[in-house]
């Protein structure tokens, strides 16, 4: 299927905030609605995706100049539908009110109300365009909202598809999608939304947070970051980086759950190497020409990676290119957008290559003597999206566990911790804040109010305001003495203190 894309068009703000308005007052005509409409408008959209998912794998192929209309469909267009059906599944049970103690003893009962926020708008990202809103849009309406969503530019043909798709089945007072460029994107950040959903970089990310935090919209923010993945003492070496090789090269590796860099064992570095250089010619025993191969997303990203490796190399950095010996020479490839999987050895730490997410083929290599050489390289890094460990659950791996933080940790997989629809799943400082998939997702586009209730026949605040009478002022002053007189004693019993 050859398909042709018209320049990009953005949307005026006013058409926007046209858009926004319209969510909001049909939100206002059923401000919670109930499991049943949620379920409806889950079904619509999902269905919407799916009717058009060939002509959404086609899309995507041609937006990234060579993306096999398979891998398309089984991580963009199929990859979210467990954790869908799981928030299908569980609406009664996240909608129902949720009790709390009472206050004073039982005399003033309360409870939660989950309540939609109103409306929520989704910005998604290029690498799975489709996925990464479908997902958060889906969650969204669980929860009972509206959802405006702003579809990734550097995807301008399946955006046009993914409007036009659920267009069809949703009116634009339930889901609406919007297309355009950089202006467009900075003006839907600055609605005032009920809640923001921003998928992509920390470095746009930020502007997304500067632009909501103006009107007070809550945000989260699923970025990326620097990947670690620890090969540990233990651990079997070459099934370690036959596994790494697969993670690394999902998507050509432009996926933000992808390993960055990896701390093997010194006596194991070559041993690595070559296990990682086998797996790779498993899966691509040609590259250049292979139709399996996805390409990198555009012009601006290819001279982006191949620049981190050029200077990588430039500052003494060794590089592993594993294609097949005869094609070598036509690797990497500008005019496809072809860049080799390849390994960077020996890679000084003035590289730029460790400071930024590669979002690509590549690997790089540390090796190490003693695994804390490793933990602590980690640990003085930005927190990254998720965290490797290939080994046992030793007293190392605990030890990994206590002295770094991630989003998530996998133990001897890729993507385990994102892979389980049940548990949440984001960033923590650089690598993103909130959460979403499960619960997790309904609660944060779900504002939990606290409904108390007093049947007293007297009213609390009279005993807040003056008179300050004598006994009122002893009473209070005999409190704070033995409020402070039993913290004090306790901070004297350290076995108390647990």
């Amino acid at each position: 299927m050859t398909m042709t894309t018209a320049p990009i068009v953005d949307v005026a703000p006013e058409e926007l905030q046209r858009l926004l308005d319209a969510q909001r007052a049909a939100q206002a005509l059923d401000p919670i609605p109930d499991a049943p409409t949620r379920r409806d408008r889950i079904d619509r959209f999902v269905a919407a995706v799916l009717e058009h998912g060939d002509e959404l794998a086609a899309a995507l192929d041609a937006d990234f100049g060579s993306r096999p209309p398979t891998i398309s469909m089984e991580l963009d267009i199929l990859g979210g539908l467990e954790t869908i059906a799981f928030a299908r599944a569980q609406l009664e049970t996240w909608m129902a009110p949720t009790e709390v103690p009472a206050a004073m003893g039982g005399a003033i009962p309360a409870y939660v109300q989950n309540r939609p926020k109103g409306v929520v708008g989704v910005i998604g990202p290029w690498n799975f365009p489709v996925a990464l809103v479908l997902v958060p849009a889906v969650e969204a309406l669980a929860a009972g909202n509206r959802v405006m969503i702003k579809f990734s530019d550097m995807a301008p043909r399946t955006g046009a598809v993914f409007a036009r798709a659920v267009a069809s089945r949703m009116s634009p007072e339930e889901v609406v999608v919007v297309n355009g460029g950089l202006a467009t994107a900075t003006a839907f950040s600055d609605l005032r939304f009920d809640h923001l959903f921003f998928t992509g970089s920390p470095k746009v990310g930020r502007l997304v947070a500067t632009a909501a935090g103006r009107n007070l919209v809550p945000v989260t923010l699923e970025l990326g970051g620097k990947n670690p993945a620890v090969v540990a003492p233990d651990a079997d070496v070459a099934e370690a980086a036959k596994r790494l090789a697969a993670a690394r090269h999902i998507n050509n590796g432009q996926v933000c759950l992808s390993p960055d860099y990896a701390f093997v064992p010194e006596s194991g570095r070559d041993t690595f190497v070559e296990s990682y250089r086998n797996a790779v010619l498993a899966h691509f025993p040609t590259f250049i020409d292979n139709p399996d191969v996805v390409s990198i997303v555009n012009d601006a990203n290819y001279a982006r990676v191949t620049g981190l490796v050029e200077d990588a190399k430039s500052k003494g950095a060794v590089e592993v290119v594993i294609v097949p010996e005869s094609e070598r020479n036509r690797v990497p490839d500008a005019q496809v957008r072809r860049i080799p999987p390849t390994l960077l050895l020996d890679t000084p730490a003035d590289a730029e290559i460790n400071a930024e997410e590669i979002f690509g083929p590549v690997l790089v290599v540390h090796t190490y003597r003693d695994v804390d050489e490793a933990i602590s390289f980690v640990a003085a890094g930005e927190h990254p999206l998720s965290s490797y460990w290939y080994g046992a659950d030793t007293s190392d791996f605990q030890r990994f566990l206590v002295n770094t933080t991630s989003g998530a940790v996998s133990r001897n997989d890729f993507g385990l911790a994102y892979g389980n629809h049940v548990a949440p799943f984001g960033g923590v400082g650089m690598s993103g804040s909130g959460a979403y998939h499960g619960m997790a997702g309904f609660d944060t586009f779900s504002h939990q109010r606290v409904i108390a209730q007093s049947d007293l026949p007297i009213g609390l605040a009279a005993a807040l305001v003056p008179p300050l009478t004598p006994e009122r002022v002893a009473g209070v002053a005999a409190a704070a003495a033995a409020a402070t007189a039993d913290i004090t004693a306790r901070l004297h019993r350290p076995d108390e203190r647990s």
